[in-house]
């Protein structure tokens, strides 16, 4: 079963995805609330989208996962499918003391889907498991 976020997040995007579908700009009153919500995260991550960061891996078998090239060059995974992030601040503020949804990197995802500015590179599922375990092995 696929994690869900808060309600109102998710009508968010939703709303916003239905004005980029109609051709429009994203209105200004969803930019406000998406800054609301997430505060200075929001416009990080729309400045991760503008510069093209996110990238959707799918392997044949359909797994799909995305990587960010975060703001300081380093590069992180996420499963936008439970909504998580591999980054440190995912960890601390997301999980840990649980005062953010989301971190910058995972809300670039959600926000390059609704933009539909993502990268796309398709792998064969043994890359893709490489992948995943050369991150895994970098992080221990």
């Amino acid at each position: 079963m696929a994690a869900t976020l808060p309600e109102v997040v998710e009508e968010l995007l939703r709303e916003m995805a239905a004005a980029v579908r109609d051709g429009a700009r994203i209105p200004d009153e969803h930019l406000s609330s998406l800054k609301f919500v997430f505060g200075s995260s929001a416009i990080q991550a729309l400045d991760l989208v503008d510069r093209e960061s996110v990238t959707l891996i799918s392997s044949p078998s359909g797994r799909r996962v995305y990587q960010v090239l975060g703001s300081s060059g380093k590069t992180y995974t996420c499963l936008a499918s439970c909504h998580y992030c591999s980054c440190p601040a995912f960890a601390f503020s997301v999980l840990r003391k649980g005062d953010s949804l989301l971190c910058k990197h995972l809300l670039a995802v959600y926000l390059s889907q609704v933009m539909r500015n993502c990268q796309q590179l398709s792998v064969s599922d043994k890359q893709l498991t490489e992948l995943l375990l050369m991150e895994k092995t970098q992080e221990a």
